[in-house]
Parts: C-alpha cells; sequence; structure tokens
C-alpha cells in the first residue's frame, strides 16, 4: 500500500494536469457561449428590443445550466458503478462535439427560427456533459491527491473556469482587434468554437493516459462497488445532509460568486453601462489574472486552518461587496473621464471572496462523502447548484433590472442568497480536511 502510495505521489503532477486540461476544455467550450452572449443575441434572436434579444441569449446559456444535474445523475451515477476514468472520456466528447458543431450553425437570418432550435440542442448536449465533468473530475483529482495538502493540490482544478474565461476574452480581444464589425458578425465568431476541436484532440490523447484512481480500484477487488448509488445517496440521513450543504454552502455560494464575478460583471459592463467592449475584456482579464494565485492560496490555506473557516469567510465577504462594488463600477462609468484604474482594483477585491470558496471546493467536494457513492454524491448537488443556481444567475438579474427598470436592482438576488449560504455554512459546515478518503 505504501508502494503504491508513493506512485501516486510522485505521478500526482501528470495526473492533475491531464485531468485539468480536460476541465479547462469544459470551460473553455461552456464559457465562449457566455462571451459571446451580446453578440448571439441579434445572430439567433432578432428583437427590436436590445434587451430582450439579449435575454433570449442568456436563456439558451441558461438552458444548458438547468440540464447539468441531468448529466450530473447520470454521469455521476456511471462514475460510481464502472469508474472515473472512462466517465472523461465520454464527456469530454460530447462537449467538444456539441462546442465544435456550434460554430457552423447557421443564423437566424439564413434558416428562421430553425437556427435558435439548434443553438438551444447544442447548447443542452454541452450542459449534460459538463453535469458530468464538473463535480466528476473534482473527485478523480482529489482521490489521486492523498492525505496531505490536498487543499494545495486540488486548487488548480478550479482555475480551469478563470482559465477557460480567460482564454475566451482573449480570443475575443484578438478577432475584435484584427476584424472590422461586419466580419466579426459574418464568421469571426464562430472561430473560438472551431477552435475547441484542437483542445479537443489534445485532451483526449492525454485523458487516454490516466489512471483510475487507487480509491476506486481498491473498492473494486474488494467488490465494494455501489449497484444504485443515487438510491443509497438518498437512504443515508448523514449523506442527505451533507449533499444539501454542498448544495447550499460550497456550490451554490461558489457558483454564484463565480457568475457574479468571472461573467456578469462583463455583460453588466457591456450592455447596461454601454462601455467599450475592449476596455472591459481588459479589465476581466486583469481581474482574472489575479484570481489565479489567490485560488491557489486560498487552496493552502485551507489544509493549514481548514475548509470551514476560509469558506464561510469567502461567503460573508461576497454578501457585503457585490453590491457596493457594482454601484461603485457603475458611479465611475459615468464620469466624464471614467477611473479604469479604480474598476480594474474594484474587480479584483470582488475576486478575492470568489478564491476564498472555490480554493477548498475541489478538496471538500470529495471530503464530504464515502467513497462507495462518493462520484454521484458530489457531482449532482455540485450541478444542481451551479445549474439551476449560478448559471440562471445572468437571466434572473437582468430579467429582475429591466422589470424594476434599475441596473441594480437584481444584484439583490446573489446578496440575499450569499448572506443564506453563510449563515448555513456556520450553522453546520463541517471540518473535513482529515478525513480519510479511503473510507
Amino acid at each position: 500500500m505504501a508502494q503504491n502510495s508513493e506512485k501516486n505521489t510522485s505521478s500526482y503532477p501528470k495526473i492533475a494536469a491531464a485531468a485539468c486540461f480536460g476541465t479547462f476544455l469544459e470551460w473553455y467550450d461552456f464559457l465562449t457561449f457566455a462571451t459571446l452572449a451580446v453578440a448571439f443575441a441579434p445572430l439567433f434572436f432578432p428583437s427590436s428590443d436590445p434587451i430582450t434579444g439579449l435575454l433570449a441569449s442568456l436563456a439558451t446559456f441558461g438552458a444548458g445550466m438547468i440540464v447539468r444535474p441531468l448529466g450530473a445523475a447520470f454521469f455521476g451515477s456511471l462514475g460510481d458503478r464502472i469508474g472515473r476514468r472512462p466517465v472523461f472520456l465520454i464527456t469530454i466528447s460530447l462537449m467538444g462535439g456539441a462546442t465544435f458543431t456550434v460554430g457552423f450553425l447557421p443564423t437566424y437570418e439564413q434558416i428562421g427560427i430553425l437556427a435558435p432550435i439548434l443553438l438551444v440542442t447544442l447548447r443542452l448536449l454541452q450542459g449534460l456533459s459538463a453535469g458530468g465533468e464538473i463535480g466528476g473530475s473534482a473527485v478523480y483529482l482529489t482521490e489521486h491527491a492523498g492525505n496531505t495538502n490536498r487543499g494545495l493540490k486540488t486548487s488548480v482544478l478550479q482555475l480551469m473556469g478563470p482559465l477557460g474565461m480567460l482564454t475566451s476574452i482573449l480570443q475575443l480581444v484578438l478577432l475584435n482587434t484584427y476584424l472590422d464589425p461586419e466580419s466579426f458578425s459574418q464568421w469571426g465568431w464562430r472561430v473560438p468554437f472551431w477552435f475547441s476541436i484542437v483542445l479537443l484532440i489534445i485532451a483526449l490523447k492525454v485523458r487516454v493516459t490516466l489512471e483510475e484512481t487507487p480509491i476506486f480500484q481498491a473498492m473494486l477487488a474488494k467488490g465494494q462497488l455501489a449497484k444504485s448509488p443515487l438510491r443509497d445517496n438518498f437512504k443515508d440521513k448523514q449523506t442527505r445532509k451533507q449533499m444539501f450543504l454542498l448544495f447550499f454552502c460550497i456550490s451554490a455560494g461558489g457558483s454564484v460568486l463565480f457568475f457574479c464575478v468571472q461573467v456578469y460583471t462583463g455583460i453588466f459592463m457591456k450592455s447596461a453601462l454601454q462601455m467599450n467592449p475592449k476596455i472591459v475584456d481588459a479589465l476581466t482579464i486583469s481581474a482574472t489574472l489575479i484570481l489565479l494565485p489567490l485560488t491557489i492560496l486560498a487552496g493552502g490555506l485551507s489544509d493549514k486552518i481548514g475548509r470551514r473557516p476560509v469558506v464561510i469567510s469567502g461567503l460573508l465577504l461576497g454578501t457585503i461587496l457585490i453590491q457596493p462594488a457594482y454601484q461603485f463600477i457603475q458611479n465611475l462609468s459615468v464620469q466624464n473621464t471614467p477611473d479604469y484604474f479604480l474598476m480594474g482594483a474594484t474587480l479584483i477585491t470582488l475576486a478575492l471572496p470568489l478564491a476564498l470558496v472555490v480554493g477548498p471546493q475541489t478538496a471538500l467536494l470529495a471530503e464530504l462523502f464515502p467513497a462507495r457513492t462518493r462520484n454521484s454524491a458530489a457531482t449532482l448537488p455540485h450541478n444542481l447548484a451551479a445549474g439551476w443556481i449560478g448559471g440562471l444567475l445572468p437571466l434572473i438579474v437582468t430579467w429582475i433590472n429591466k422589470e424594476f427598470e434599475s441596473q441594480l436592482a437584481g444584484l439583490w438576488y446573489p446578496t440575499i442568497f450569499l448572506a443564506i449560504a453563510a449563515s448555513l455554512a456556520i450553522l453546520y459546515l463541517p471540518e473535513t480536511r482529515k478525513i480519510d478518503l479511503s473510507k
């Protein structure tokens, strides 16, 4: 057993790199749609009202998030029954294929109502794939990480969302720099989707070399695999409680912060504040670059003082900061000479609570549950939260703003949710950093 542990430790960087690259592709594919939401609106949802078109585009983005729990239930259960590794290969292929196909879709002007129908269909396939990947990858990586410094080792997985967003934005910056608006509208927006096929080929190549986790191999050898993991999860009182906490505190809090900080800020500044897209992209890139080391530091900090205090600090800080941060950005935007340095600093400040919540998140997803049903127990509530709470945030916030004729009213939705998540975490979230993952 000691020999296996030594082998696992020595091979961990390779395992982490392979697992993370696949997750990066999932996030890149998924978030490219979000970064293009404003561009999609007139191409697939023509309307005399720009806000209505944007809402339709965001609803399509949200459709992919809604079906994530279905993918989580199916692929998560499959991961407990046949292994973590084969599920990885299936989900990555489904995501990459759907994303690549989006790049060839005809627009509403070309084929009418069939265009948004096809777009939504592919978006649903993306959502099913993401449901199996995101959460399952956390379990896979954590089971390979061993019992020391799990928070630090596994926090790298949380960098894939920001890196996926960063890559998408950088592509758009380059395209908008070298293409005129007409060319971008005609074919330029398709390039990020076409590029995904290159990433898919690389991801499949590296994932084929992955080993199954030692914990799953041990259960397989002993004949301890769950035949009905989802049913077993809901039968066990302790597992149900942990799934509830994962949903409301860790995953919902993290996803709300992620979409508030990484996704909706760009939509808000481009559509509501009518800021120059190039400036918005530059500000978002700067904040994302700061977020990366903050996430690693938060994961390492959770190894020293515990997952619980780090996560609770992030939830409380997010509750306090969201409203005043957006208000401050709005105030800066209406100045005769907007202070972009202060805007960037505000976005960086918002990155801190996000890092505190998601840094320990990968380890927590696995540590909360028993090995036998861990994959399904972690993926389902995580994707329910990410899909139904976080993923619908841009749509809900934009809709509330429209109803109340305000640019900021909708932000009470994430603020109140974070306050509830923080309260529940303070009352019920256990400390898990010293848990033995083999049990």
